[in-house]
Order: C-alpha cells, then structure tokens, then sequence
C-alpha cells in the first residue's frame, strides 16, 4: 500500500477532532433541556433471584406422617308410621324395582324397604316407631398431630354432633380418640389418641406475624375422603374477614380446599405449619381457588388452653360497635376515620360500669390501636377476664381515657337496646324535607319514629328505612321532630358538614352520618 492511502496525521487528528466536537455539542444540547446534568431515573423494582426447589416433595415427605384423616360416627334412626309401612317403599316404582337393585339393597342392609331391620327392635315414640341404629359415619374431615403422645388438632364443624371419633393415619394404621374440648367460636377442637407407647410423627406451628402475601403454603388433607392428598399454592391475601365470627382473621390460600380438608394443616417451605384450612369460598361447592385458614398463633392459644383441659374464656366489654365512615369522623370531629364507635353499651356490662357512652369512639386499648370494630373484638377477645385495661376514646369532640375491667364473654347473651312500639299516629307526623324523612313521635317519648324515606335522599342512600326510631342526634337524646331539626341546624352553625344520627331498629343501635346540607 502506497502513503497516499493512508491518511495523514493531520488528517486523523483533524477527524477525531470533529468527532469530540459531535459530543460535546451533543452533550451540551442535552444538558441544555436538563440543567447541565444528566438526569438520574428512579430504578424499576427488580428482586434478585431466590433460590427455587423443583417442587415440594421433600417437605411432603417430612410433614405427611402427622396428617390424619378424621372419621366422626353419630347415632342416626329410621322412622315410620304406626302401620308399620314408611319410608322408600312409599315411593312410586320403588316395589317394581328388581331385588338386586342397588337402591332395595341398601335398604335391605341398613333398614329394610318398609324401614324396618330385620334384627333392630323399635322404640315407640309418640305415633311413631323409630329403629336406633348402629354409629354412622356423619362427617369426615383432616386433622394434625402437635405431639408425639397422639394430641392433634381439627375443626370444630368436623367433630360437631360426634359421638364417636377415630383417625387414619397414611400407612394405613387407624386408632379411636376421644374428643378433648372444642371451641365454636375459632372452628378449633383437640383430639386425643390413645398411643400405647407408640410415638406419633408431629408437626410445630410458624410464626404467622412473619407471613407474607405471595408465599408458597403447601395444604395436605383428606379432600372428598380421597385419603392423604397434598395440593400447593400461595398465600394470597391476609386478615380476611369471611363473617364468621366476631374473632376472624383468616389467611387467604389459593392452594385447592375441597370439602374433607378442613381441618388439615398449610405448611410453609419449611414444614411449619401457618394455619388450618377451615372454609372455601365457592359458589359451586367444589375448590375456586380460594380458602381460608386460620392463623398459627390464633390456633396454639386456643388449642394449649383446650390441652390443659380449660375452657376458653374471653374478654368481655359488653358493647355493640360499628365503623368509624369518613361522614361519621367528620360529623364528631375526629381527624381519621379509625376506631370502633359504640352503638350501644350493654346495661350491666364492664363498659356501662365504667362508664362508656353510646357514641364513644373506641380508638385503642392498652395503648394498642384498634382501626375497626373486628381489631377491637379481636383485642378484647384475646385479653384474660378480670383484667384492667385502659380504654382511649373519642367524646365529645376530646379524646379521653377510662379504666375497665373485663368480664367473661356470655356464651349466648347478646347486647340489647329497647325501643318503643313503631307504631304511630299519622296525624303527628312531621317532614324534614332537607333530610328526605317524615317522623313520628314514639309512642313511648323515647325518640322518633321514622315514617317514610325518600329514596332519592341521602338518608335513604345511607341506609335509614321506614320504621327506624331515632334516638339522638350529635350525642344529643331527641324527643320530637322539632328537637331533630334543631340538633342538625346547630351541628351546621357549629360548622358541621355531617350529623351523628343514631338509630335503633330490631333492637339494635348503629349510628349514621348525614348531611347538614350547609357548606
């Protein structure tokens, strides 16, 4: 190659020249829209990678020895009339069944066509002969082992009505257990069998606190009586409340439950145990993906206690509560719509005697806050009878504190509130117009009655109906229509954009913010 080819060195210096001019024009036309600096982006979400096994084979392996099938037997009897005829051979086409039928089978086996047994002898109750029969099974569900001398855990609804109970466990072996106590409220009940020296393969419970959304949970059970059958999925919501009860506080699980699972255990990875499955959401009675389990820490309290052989017991407060909406925070002055408002406090019970108010908004409890009505009763429940607990409220438009002792939670008192007859005289009713309502004085002079709502209003919108008695407004006990309007006109000159409206209706209070239409 000749020197003409290549090119000079002025030549090179001259091209990268204009080369670094490109950039620095470039630069500086950058820098131009953003202040001389490059702007510096926010990073998008990025997780490292985890370190994922190929399935859940070696934690089944561990935890499947400690899960039972739970086999509950009751009494069941047949009946029939005193001619001694009843039954399926009443039925249409039953006696032009062939012998060999199924159906007469059956019958034949566990009663005979016309109800009767062959060896069963009836009892005469009234005008009817009823044959006791042998122990059924009634109902068949999961169950846990929590320690080696044959302790375990399962629903309440499964051992529900049982008179017998008995487990099978996967290697085929199938021992008798007696029920040691049961708990309605959490859906908890602690089996025990008798281990004759054997040593049972348990399980330990996890720290639910540490449960997260989107952890893996592994479920094993008896689904449809199928036998041990191990399904897995993630935790996928927590704290639901499905209206079970006034203590719920489930996890959300996507792993398939199915009809014979409650009762049975959700692992972690780890071979701990986070909950026991006890409901499904499902509008087809089969598995949707979604179930529910209650939490380890609720299940250990409640079955330790059941262990010891105590009963449990819970605190008691003795008031009827609802949500804090944001109307009713605005219409009582309180900056956040948290708490638990009362709406009525129990005669007799531990707040009444210490002093609890209707229309008290309950917003802590020993310093521990309680957002909903479901924190408090959660709170409550799980605090010792007897004990002195510090109440902090909201009254009045102040925050104050109170100290009350709990009592023992009735097992079927239920808090009341007595209203007047809801009938009126048409003549006396008044309308406020503003409010969309008509009222009654109560026959009684205890409140008024509210005769008719215009579906249009915001009372309507906010639930109130024909019926409903008003008791007071903004804390404050009105007698007559002239005595509602008042109470709204001064909560609007107080610069009240809602008004506390209590009300009764079956004999139970709640309190509903409306309007002052002012502002």
């Amino acid at each position: 190659m000749s020197n003409s080819s290549k090119p000079s060195l002025s030549t090179r210096n001259r091209f990268l020249a204009a080369a670094a001019s490109v950039a620095i024009i470039a630069g500086a036309g950058f820098g131009a829209v953003t202040s001389g600096t490059v702007p510096v982006l926010a990073e998008a979400v990025s997780v490292a990678p985890q370190n994922q096994t190929t399935g859940f084979g070696d934690v089944v392996d561990k935890v499947s020895p400690a899960v039972v099938s739970v086999m509950v037997k009751g009494q069941t009897e047949t009946a029939m009339n005193e001619g001694g005829r009843g039954g399926p051979s009443q039925m249409p086409g039953f006696d032009e069944l062939p012998d060999n039928h199924p159906l007469k089978r059956f019958f034949r086996e566990f009663g005979g066509p016309d109800g009767q047994g062959e060896s069963r002898r009836p009892e005469r109750r009234g005008g009817e002969r009823h044959h006791r029969n042998q122990e059924r099974p009634v109902a068949q569900g999961s169950g846990f082992f929590i320690s080696e001398d044959g302790y375990l855990v399962t629903n309440n609804h499964v051992v529900e009505g049982g008179d017998a109970y008995s487990v099978k466990l996967t290697d085929g072996a199938e021992y008798d257990a007696k029920l040691i106590g049961r708990d309605p409220r959490t859906d908890l009940a602690v089996l025990k069998v008798d281990n004759k020296g054997s040593k049972f393969t348990y399980v330990g419970f996890a720290d639910d606190a540490k449960v997260r959304v989107g952890d893996w949970v592994v479920a094993v059970g008896n689904p449809f009586g199928l036998g041990g059958t191990v399904t897995a999925g993630i935790v996928s919501a927590r704290g639901r409340d499905i209206g079970a009860g006034p203590y719920d506080d489930f996890l959300q699980i996507d792993a398939a439950v199915n009809r014979g699972n409650s009762g049975g255990p959700a692992f972690n990875t780890n071979g701990e145990v986070v909950g026991v499955n006890t409901a499904i959401f499902s509008p087809s009675g089969g598995n949707v993906g979604i179930a529910f389990a209650i939490p380890a820490s609720t299940v250990k309290q409640v079955v330790t206690t059941l262990m010891e052989g105590k009963s449990i017991e819970r605190g008691w407060l003795g008031v009827q509560i609802q949500p804090v909406t944001p109307e009713i925070a605005e219409s009582i002055g309180l900056e956040n719509a948290k708490g638990a408002i009362v709406a009525s406090a129990q005669s007799d019970s531990p707040a009444a005697k210490a002093g609890v108010k209707d229309g008290d908004v309950i917003t802590a409890v020993d310093g521990q806050a309680v957002s909903t009505p479901r924190e408090l009763a959660r709170v409550i429940g799980s605090a010792r009878p007897g004990k002195d607990v510090k109440i902090d409220l909201w009254r009045n438009g102040k925050a104050q504190s109170i100290n009350v002792k709990l009592g023992v939670l009735p097992g079927d008192e239920k808090a009341a509130a007595q209203t007047g007859d809801d009938q009126q005289d048409e003549d006396l009713a008044s309308t406020l117009d503003d409010y969309g309502l008509t009222v009654a004085p109560s026959d009684d002079g205890k409140g008024v009655v509210i005769t008719q709502v215009d579906p249009d209003s915001d009372a309507a919108s906010r639930g109130l109906e024909a019926g409903d008695v008003i008791v007071s407004v903004n804390s404050k006990e009105v007698t007559s229509p002239d005595e509602v309007e008042t109470a709204i006109k001064d909560a609007a000159k107080a610069g009240r954009k809602q008004v506390l409206v209590q009300v009764t209706r079956d004999d139970v209070n709640r309190f509903v913010a409306l309007p002052t239409n002012q502002g």
